[in-house]
């Protein structure tokens, strides 16, 4: 019998050490070092310490006792963890499937002016009517270089060198004519872009 009192005494004191041991981890406290200071700590007890004990005390911050400092289970993949992933993954292809099944808007397949295909179709008609219109500038200001310079013929009675000036200042007249209607068009194709940047 003393021999199996002895092994109950030694089981016990085993298992007095590592719940000693447990303790002193969840304090985070070492083991040996600090058994004489808390020994030396209880000799002059705070005032703290005298009134306040427990188990949810932790008398060192004057506070509550939070547990471990770190989750046991961090840096491992938990189910929750593992669920949590698959629910942000499944719910992202939702939304893209979603998206993929979404029927096209028409509205927003407007346009962005209303007139659009009409300015297409007058473009051709336009070009054609702009080379006649050239044309005919050309062909009025001739006539009207014509008919200056036979009054200025008939004015001086043959001069030849006055008559060479005289045709020299209609032709400028004529390139002048020609850079107000490039002007001119310049003009409108900015307004025609001003307006389309305002529907846009």
């Amino acid at each position: 019998m003393a021999s199996a009192h002895t092994s109950l005494d030694a089981a016990a004191t085993e298992r007095k050490a590592r719940l000693a041991k447990l303790k002193s981890l969840k304090r985070k406290q070492p083991d040996e070092d600090t058994e004489t200071d808390s020994i030396a700590q209880e000799d002059a007890p705070t005032v703290t310490a005298t009134y306040l004990s427990g188990r949810n005390y932790d008398p060192s911050t004057r506070g509550p006792k939070l547990g471990f400092e770190t989750a046991p289970s961090e840096n491992q993949e938990t189910l929750e963890i593992r669920a949590k992933e698959i629910s942000e993954t499944t719910q992202k292809l939702a939304e893209e499937e979603e998206k993929a099944e979404k029927p096209i808007d028409l509205f927003k397949l407007q346009p962005k002016k209303p007139n659009w295909d009409l300015k297409r179709d007058v473009q051709r008609k336009l070009e054609r009517l702009n080379v006649q219109t050239d044309n005919a500038i050309a062909r009025i200001v001739r006539e009207r270089i014509e008919a200056q310079r036979k009054k200025q013929i008939e004015a001086v009675n043959g001069s030849g060198s006055e008559e060479g000036e005289s045709v020299g200042l209609q032709g400028e007249e004529l390139v002048e004519g020609v850079h107000v209607r490039e002007r001119e068009e310049a003009e409108e194709e900015r307004r025609e872009r001003e307006e389309e940047d305002d529907y846009a």
